[in-house]
């Protein structure tokens, strides 16, 4: 299987480049985002948190009801 997928890259000049190129984005994306939670505001991750639990009755009574 691996002869399938390392015979035809061979032949292709500065295929090596394409590892690095994806570990670094990788690597900077995942850098980025806890650097992003790091400094991220208290009262936003709080106000973000409990947005599944502020659920306004009367939408949910609407939304709940069964149509015959």
């Amino acid at each position: 299987m691996l002869k399938f997928v390392k015979g035809p890259l061979e032949s292709i000049d500065g295929v090596e480049i394409y590892p690095i190129i994806s570990l670094l984005i990788f690597f900077l994306f995942f850098t980025a985002l806890f650097w992003w939670v790091i400094t991220a505001k208290k009262e936003y991750i709080n106000d973000v948190s409990n947005i599944p639990l502020d659920f306004d009755t009367d939408q949910g009574s609407h939304n709940n009801q069964k149509t015959d």
